[in-house]
């Protein structure tokens, strides 16, 4: 009987003769019972491989939130694959090799440094004597009083808490009595005061900079200020500290917009995006807004924030006009009208790319493994080209990464074929090579970097501050932390003190001239505090 025959019988055709009968009947069942078989067989492999796809996503999640964060990868795992790998017998030489680094007993260091450590040298000294009572400096011997012939030094750390001082400005007055006596104009004049960050308002400069960088960063939501404030008997109301917030943020506009003209300039520029919750009156939720950051290079090195309320593509191609260079970013797809509408070149990531393979570890640990230790060697060859000039790392790039390059392309389109395209080790595959031009760019320049994770630690302060303050007012609350951010992001990256430099910032910049703003760029401003230090009024 043919596999063919339709699986509803029609009487019409059915044979005359009981045997034949017998027989068709028989072999219709056996089709019936083989066309199930096979259906149930295909059912249990989509949903196995279903499970599998869904148990490695959720895999990678946990691994995310609760697993290590270095995505560390042991080179000695290629030897879990006996000769599979390369197939050759599997030494330390092969795998040292493979591996781009060498199979060594590493002793591991003692990272907690026991012991009492030396305290700063800046810090103020205040001296307390313990001396004898007059009875003790007898001596037991004789009697007589013993003389002082040293003493013993010992360092204790003590904390005082910070307190809040008022600033009385006193103006004085002055008038002509001869004239006021003689019945004319007395030509009243009052001293100045000193031009305040919020005119009239309450805060000197260090107070609005303590609450500038207590919110955006040390990550401290302002109801608590508001209580740690009250414990000194000082009652000022959140409502007025985001008031505070949003002059500094206005106050500070225009040096950010100079910055960000910098950051432009600049050969190449990191960028990445976050989101930040927005309170939305009359919604059961908060939506979605998108906090944006751009990095500029050596020559231009600040760190710039932006805001927009969603993640359109109109937000980095709005920031990014009239830029002309290399952006490097993740694969997210509202970039590409800036890559092929401004002539902007694309460099991808490759820890984007890495971690994808580390995430399919589970799923495909062979493989994993094996692309693992290639990207290791690329990421080897970096370390050793770290402190190097542009012309050498290029140089390096060149002589030694791109043959591991070219391995991996083979590898990609070899393993590609045979792996399912919706597996974790297939997206990942497929990751690497839609975006294989854009991940091959770092080596034919020596100033661009190998991944974007400069981006991201930029938005680790952005990430932990929405866990402490949960969210903005509004839009313009969002893009007025985007501007502050920057401020102090730009000064960590100098290793400037953020306090002192927004003390300073907020004091003097709404009396500068525009085109005076330049001397508080953060690199400006450690230069001259370097030759002057700021001390505060």
């Amino acid at each position: 009987m043919s596999t063919d025959a339709p699986l509803t019988l029609d009487p019409a055709t059915l044979p005359d003769d009981p045997a034949l009968l017998k027989r068709f009947i028989v072999e219709h069942q056996a089709l019936i019972r083989r066309i199930r078989e096979e259906a149930a067989a295909q059912l249990a492999a989509q949903a196995a491989r279903h499970d599998a796809e869904l148990k490695a996503a959720i895999a990678a999640l946990l691994r995310r939130y609760y697993g290590p964060r270095s995505e560390s990868f042991d080179p000695r795992q290629l030897l879990l694959f006996g000769q599979v790998i390369e197939r050759m017998p599997l030494d330390e030489a092969s795998i040292a090799e493979e591996s781009g680094e060498q199979l060594i007993t590493r002793r591991i260091k003692n990272r907690h440094n026991h012991g009492r450590q030396q305290l700063p040298q800046q810090l103020e000294r205040i001296e307390i004597e313990h001396d004898l009572e007059d009875a003790q400096k007898a001596c037991p011997a004789c009697g007589q009083e013993r003389c002082r012939i040293g003493a013993e030094v010992s360092e204790q750390l003590e904390y005082f808490p910070a307190s809040f001082k008022v600033l009385k400005h006193v103006r004085h007055k002055y008038a002509c009595s001869h004239c006021d006596h003689d019945g004319y104009n007395p030509n009243i004049a009052t001293a100045l005061k000193p031009p305040q960050p919020i005119d009239k308002g309450l805060p000197g400069p260090s107070l609005l900079a303590y609450v500038v960088v207590s919110k955006l960063g040390d990550h401290l939501p302002l109801y608590r200020l508001e209580h740690i404030f009250q414990r000194q008997q000082v009652h000022v109301a959140r409502s007025t500290l985001c008031a505070w917030m949003a002059a500094a943020g206005e106050l500070v506009r225009p040096l950010v917009e100079l910055m960000a003209l910098r950051v432009k300039q600049s050969q190449a520029i990191h960028t990445d995006d976050t989101t930040v919750p927005i309170q939305s009156p009359g919604e059961k939720q908060c939506r979605k807004g998108r906090i944006w950051c751009y990095l500029g290079d050596e020559a231009n090195p600040y760190t710039v924030y932006d805001y927009t309320p969603s993640r359109s593509r109109d937000g980095p191609a709005c920031w990014l006009q009239g830029f002309s260079g290399y952006v490097q970013a993740d694969a997210y797809g509202g970039y590409d009208g800036i890559y092929h509408a401004q002539g902007v070149t694309e460099v991808a990531c490759w820890a984007h790319a890495r971690r994808k393979f580390y995430d399919a570890q589970d799923s495909d640990a062979k493989r994993a493994v094996q692309m693992l230790a290639l990207i290791g060697q690329l990421y080897a060859i970096e370390r050793e080209a770290k402190d190097a000039d542009e012309d050498t790392r290029l140089a390096l790039r060149q002589e030694r990464s791109v043959p591991v390059l070219t391995r991996i392309k083979e590898w990609l389109g070899a393993e590609g074929q045979v792996v399912l395209p919706r597996s974790p080790m297939g997206l990942a595959i497929g990751y690497a090579q839609n975006q294989w031009a854009a991940l091959h760019v770092y080596v034919t320049q020596g100033f661009l970097n190998i991944d974007n994770n400069a981006s991201e630690r930029a938005l680790k302060r952005v990430a932990l501050g929405r866990k402490n303050w949960l969210f903005a007012g509004h839009d313009a609350a969002a893009a007025n932390h985007a501007r502050l951010w920057s401020l102090i992001a730009s000064a960590q990256r100098h290793a400037i003190d953020p306090q002192r430099y927004l003390t300073s910032l907020l004091a003097k910049i709404g009396t500068t001239p525009a085109a005076d703003v330049d001397q508080f760029l953060p690199d400006v401003w450690k230069a001259a505090d370097a030759r002057e230090p700021f001390t505060q009024n």
